[in-house]
């Protein structure tokens, strides 16, 4: 089978990668596409027309437009082939109608899943939801700042957009207002995190929440009743479930949210480590070949928005052999190293 043939227009458009390399958003993206391009020249012009889409598309609107409604009901009119004739109109009203509400409802499906989503829960929720290995920039109404990592969401109720509910990861550069000391909440599964205006990270992810205050200071409010208080520098970890609180100092260099920019950086941390980051941003199972793997160290950055770039970078750092099957990622002892 010709891999070539994968390369066509529906991969370029779904690929988290390519998007970033047409937009001019990540350096590591940007070069693996240049250098792949020269070495694919096959493929331009699919590249060129999967580019103009992609920088084309405006994808702030909640909505399609008429326009785009139109071109892809009259695609999926084509090929149910409807003969729109006044007298089958009229022996087939209902055939016809069905098979419009059908269509449209297909059209609308595709159109709306292009990318991560915001939209209106009832008129009175927001939601902002990434995709797997999809980072997102947020403008909330007060003018706070949110990163949002892939495979994470946050919402807020219209008439609150000061009371954020996190599932997942992201930083958030709080917008602070001085007139009138409103604060700013962050709730998670664990706790609330009570803000004025400052820049901290949140991670949802292991069955626990992690808070790492860059700037300001804030008060956390545990699930348990219990309050404190964090400063710069800190990383305050608690678990509802098992109840376990952590607080502590820690190294303002290391890159707790580094992933803002497209990409890990750790410093040597374990495999085990690097590739639960890969599950929860993926949404992937890992399986090791054997116990010792886990252990295997890791250092350097690695691409986070393009799963086969990401894999690559690891099984190279680590000399390992990463196989995908579905949804799971195998690791195990590459025979070349």
């Amino acid at each position: 089978m010709n891999n070539n043939n994968k390369f066509d227009l529906d991969y370029f458009l779904s690929d988290a990668s390519f998007k970033n390399w047409a937009k001019g958003l990540n350096k590591n993206d940007i070069a693996y596409w240049n250098n792949w391009i020269q070495n694919n020249p096959s493929h331009i012009e699919t590249v060129e027309n999967a580019k103009s889409i992609i920088i084309g598309i405006n994808f702030n609107q909640q909505y399609p437009s008429s326009e785009k409604v139109n071109d892809a009901l009259a695609n999926v009119l084509s090929k149910i082939k409807l003969e729109p004739t006044p007298k089958k109109i009229l022996k087939k009203t209902h055939t016809v109608n069905s098979s419009l509400l059908t269509a449209a409802a297909a059209v609308l499906l595709i159109l709306i899943s292009w990318t991560s989503y915001s939209f209106l829960n009832n008129e009175t929720t927001t939601i902002h939801k990434t995709n797997f290995g999809e980072i997102i920039d947020l403008k909330l109404p007060d003018g706070t700042s949110v990163v949002l990592n892939g495979n994470s969401e946050i919402w807020y109720e219209k008439d609150n957009p000061r009371l954020i509910n996190l599932k997942g990861e992201a930083y958030f550069k709080v917008k602070s207002i001085p007139s009138t000391n409103a604060k700013f909440w962050v709730i998670t599964e664990d706790l609330k995190v009570e803000v004025l205006g400052t820049q901290f990270h949140v991670n949802t992810r292991k069955q626990k929440t992690n808070v790492v205050l860059d700037e300001g200071s804030i008060h956390l409010e545990l699930k348990n009743g219990e309050v404190t208080k964090m400063i710069p520098g800190e990383m305050v970890s608690f678990s509802n479930e098992s109840k376990e609180l952590t607080h502590k100092k820690v190294d303002i260099k290391t890159p707790y949210a580094l992933w803002r920019g497209g990409t890990y950086a750790f410093n040597e941390i374990s495999l085990k480590e690097v590739m639960f980051n890969i599950e929860t941003t993926y949404g992937l199972e890992i399986e090791y070949e054997n116990e010792k793997l886990k252990n295997l160290p890791l250092s350097g950055g690695i691409p986070n928005q393009n799963l086969q770039i990401c894999i690559a970078a690891i099984e190279k750092a680590t000399g390992t052999r990463i196989i995908k099957k579905g949804k799971i990622l195998r690791v195990q002892e590459n025979p070349i190293y």
